[in-house]
């Protein structure tokens, strides 16, 4: 099946419930493979497959990431192992733990960015190459573009389809506004007006850089905020309390950079800021997938969302407009200036 579903839907219920269900925990071998483009994601799915199989005891769940040593040809009763790609082929062909043959459901989780990343796409493609030709395959994400699409039906040929029209796939319960400002300085004062005028349960905010993410945190963190910086240059285990401290609301911002613009779901963010509006380095135009996958962070199972962006140039506005006429939205104008107004769509 392929399966494109917005942002906070259910997508990792609906794949978890389906390894579950096809698992013979009689059985001491692995009977499913679940791959996620990185080790926040598959620590977070992990933590939804154990809630969803705490009544079933005998059911085993390993991790395949970055850090769990293992040594070759040693026996894994695990049934379900959740990983990322890399760490996930070597324990199927260098360290042989798991056989391939065993596999019943192989799951391929936020499958966009798994098949367009050229490192993800060899390897996913080499553990499902593995596969017997019964094994049913899973890709779900909430954004495929027409290569992606066409890659991801020569993987899974025949297979179950569920789309989304585009207009569908920004989420109604996000209400999402545009702040014009004229420099950075300007940024972060709006911010601040943003931060002063609206009560804010947990909010994510979104820089292109982690010399902006680590600048604004300072700024931020000055002003009396608790807040926690998330870029890509920290080790695993480093990010993963980052987002732990996070989702236990110990600091109330998390600011970074694309790193934790997918699957990331801490159910209390109600406003996500893109203090620097998403650009695909390539084509140098607005990164409509990432933006979508970026303010999917709130408005998670239906809640009420709240989505800013900042723009300030020709440049920025120009992409805000991409942006519009790809989902074909209206963002509307917000002034940082007018407290009221800014009190009133944090209370809608």
């Amino acid at each position: 099946m392929i399966a494109q579903s917005q942002s906070g839907t259910g997508k990792t219920a609906a794949f978890v419930l389906t390894m579950l269900s096809r698992v013979d925990s009689a059985q001491p071998y692995t009977q499913c493979l679940c791959l996620a483009p990185t080790y926040e994601l598959a620590l977070q799915i992990g933590q939804v497959c154990e809630q969803m199989a705490k009544h079933m005891p005998d059911v085993k769940i390993a991790y395949a990431v970055r850090g769990q040593r293992r040594a070759r040809g040693e026996r894994l009763d695990a049934h379900i192992v959740i990983g990322t790609p890399g760490t996930m082929l070597d324990w199927c062909t260098k360290l042989r733990i798991i056989n391939l043959k065993n596999v019943r459901v192989f799951v391929l989780d936020e499958a966009d960015v798994m098949i367009d990343t050229q490192g993800h796409q060899d390897q996913s493609i080499r553990i499902q190459r593995g596969l017997v030709k019964g094994c049913q395959m899973l890709l779900f994400s909430a954004t495929y573009d027409a290569k992606v699409m066409k890659f991801a039906q020569d993987v899974v040929p025949n297979a179950v389809m569920i789309r989304l029209r585009r207009e569908e796939e920004t989420l109604v319960n996000i209400k999402q506004y545009f702040i014009e400002c004229t420099s950075q300085d300007a940024k972060f004062q709006a911010l601040s007006n943003i931060y002063g005028a609206i009560s804010i349960g947990q909010s994510m905010i979104f820089c292109h850089s982690k010399k902006t993410a680590s600048s604004l945190a300072e700024k931020m963190t000055a002003e009396g905020h608790a807040v926690a910086l998330l870029s890509g240059e920290l080790e695993v285990d480093q990010r993963a309390a980052v987002i732990q401290r996070f989702r236990e609301g110990k600091e109330k911002v998390l600011i970074t950079t694309n790193v934790s613009a997918r699957g990331i779901d801490v159910e209390q963010v109600t406003v996500v800021v893109n203090f620097d509006l998403p650009v695909d380095y390539n084509t140098r135009r607005a990164d409509c997938e990432t933006y979508l996958h970026r303010i999917g962070r709130t408005g998670r199972f239906g809640k009420n969302g709240l989505a800013i962006n900042m723009v300030d140039g020709a440049r920025t506005m120009a992409m805000l407009k991409e942006i519009e006429a790809h989902f074909g939205i209206k963002v509307l104008r917000l002034d940082a200036d007018d407290f009221d107004e800014i009190e009133r769509i944090g209370n809608a």
